[in-house]
């Protein structure tokens, strides 16, 4: 048994630790500890921070892929406002060298000057483990510090090849399940330096420049923005002085060419508008939707575990988990059906189904289970329309109301012919709209981020919940524009605007 002691609690002073493993006997040449908690503990118990103390997280599971128990964990955490280690963005990032090359292109000359002396450098090629950021060869500390910074995570294998100059070929998550027992002596080490360390976020660069590109997809069946929509968007910025210009997938070898990045695509983790929000940011651009938006908003067992943790109203929705089949009758009892559930990363209506038996519910369940580890279920909740509130920055721009497409339980129904895809539209100023409807909406956003975001929320009484709040809104001429016209696009642009001037002088917004 190694001699790490976490019965005393590894974070001293404000913060309280809790170490995440997948199975209790990952942690079985290690001391017992009260800071230690599975997977699916931590999952299923929304832990309260002891004296108000900051509760920092270290998952240890043994994969952080997506929709998986490690990275469910990262996502809870952040969503009850835990620091956790590796986040979400790191999981993601990893998982393509497409997503995390860009991060490592200044390390070209630390990479060198370390390895330019060393032991390895006689030979074409060879794996360094860091734990918390830390190795024993301590020539190629600093490297590994620096390495450590971008991509916070407990355990890296990043593997170095040498062509004419030496470059890193890839980065691969390490588990700590798998580890000799020299390493579990160099990881315990690790750890207990580290949990005393205060976490830093690293600074972003500074911008001047006017010019927006808007990421759309041609081909997209359904688009956040129309047509009609984008040519305001450059009408209306030649008003304001910004250009704008329509960017396509193929052309993310070029975002360091403007300004900012406002995506009008759907949006998703696992693919290239994730890579650009990213890519952008890193370029110094202002975006939308940013990164951190786009994890948030596109998995609803976050949005979830953020509405239970501020108390805001939603529908009564209970986790399902692909380990805990004797769960799936309890919850029909507690919902009763009709019951909905949901992939947590769906959208525009898909991955949504509404089981009306419980021989319905299982068969469902399986095939969703195909999908993610976790599954919500959710009372029904029918209303003749959904309403849509707009938010950016903050604040309430538009506010819609979404009618149930015809003959059907939901807006789009993905099995209609023709034209009945979706339902009617009406769009209504901000004061038209019921006050507490609005004041939810803006409650829920302000949660997410400060960017622009459409929150989709149920009326029945004085009753009013949330259903989900949509990163990249959809922003249609003749639909969320009827009201405000041209005013909608000049918002956003100004926001734009707003924003590049003061990363001009150097301000923060």
């Amino acid at each position: 048994m190694l001699r790490l002691n976490c019965s005393s609690g590894l974070v001293q002073g404000s913060s309280q630790l809790v170490i995440i493993v997948e199975r209790k006997d990952d942690w079985a040449s290690y001391f017992p500890s009260d800071d230690l908690m599975t997977a699916q503990e931590y999952l299923e118990k929304n832990l309260e921070s002891e004296g108000g103390k900051r509760v920092q997280v270290i998952n240890l599971c043994r994969s952080y892929k997506y929709l998986g128990h490690g990275y469910y964990c990262s996502l809870l955490a952040e969503a009850r406002g835990h620091k956790v280690i590796p986040s979400v963005r790191t999981m993601s990032e990893l998982t393509r060298k497409s997503l995390y090359g860009v991060a490592l292109d200044d390390l070209g000359r630390t990479i060198d000057r370390a390895l330019i002396n060393h032991v390895y450098s006689n030979t074409e090629g060879f794996t360094l483990t860091l734990y918390f950021g830390t190795t024993s060869l301590e020539p190629l500390q600093e490297l590994a510090r620096q390495i450590f910074e971008i991509f916070p995570c407990p355990i890296l294998h990043v593997e170095f090849r040498k062509s004419t100059n030496w470059r890193i070929e890839g980065i691969k998550f390490g588990a700590l399940h798998k580890l000799r027992e020299d390493q579990e002596d160099q990881f315990a080490n690790a750890l207990d330096r580290f949990s005393r360390k205060i976490w830093r976020v690293p600074r972003s660069r500074r911008v001047a420049r006017y010019d927006l590109a808007i990421l759309h997809d041609p081909q997209e069946a359904l688009p956040p923005s129309n047509t009609k929509a984008l040519e305001r968007f450059i009408r209306v910025g030649k008003g304001l002085g910004i250009d704008v210009e329509l960017i396509e997938k193929k052309d993310y070898s070029r975002i360091a060419e403007y300004d900012a990045l406002l995506i009008r695509e759907t949006t998703s983790i696992d693919n290239h508008t994730y890579r650009f929000a990213k890519k952008a940011e890193s370029e110094g651009l202002v975006v939308m939707d940013d990164p951190t938006s786009i994890l948030r908003c596109t998995n609803k067992v976050y949005l979830t575990d953020l509405l239970k943790s501020h108390q805001l109203g939603m529908p009564v929705t209970e986790i399902l988990y692909k380990d805990r089949p004797q769960d799936f009758e309890l919850v029909s009892e507690r919902l009763g059906f009709p019951l909905v559930l949901k992939i947590p990363d769906g959208c525009f209506s898909r991955g949504v189904v509404k089981v009306q038996s419980q021989e319905e519910l299982l068969k469902a369940t399986a095939q969703l289970f195909e999908h993610s580890v976790l599954l919500l279920a959710q009372e029904y909740f029918y209303t003749e329309y959904d309403w849509r509130i707009g938010v950016l920055n903050r604040k309430p721009i538009f506010a819609c109301q979404y009618f149930m497409s015809k003959g059907h339980w939901q807006i789009y129904n993905h099995k209609a012919k023709g034209q009945d895809v979706n339902g009617e539209c009406r769009t209504l100023a901000v004061h038209e709209a019921p006050r507490a409807v609005v004041d939810l909406a803006v409650k829920t956003a302000n949660l997410i981020g400060d960017g622009l975001y459409g929150v989709d929320l149920k009326q029945s009484g004085d009753n009013v919940v949330v259903i989900e709040v949509n990163d990249n809104p959809n922003l249609d001429a003749g639909i969320e524009d009827a009201y405000l016209q041209d005013d909608l696009y000049a918002l956003i642009l100004e926001e734009f605007i707003r924003r590049l001037e003061l990363k001009r002088r150097g301000q923060a917004w």
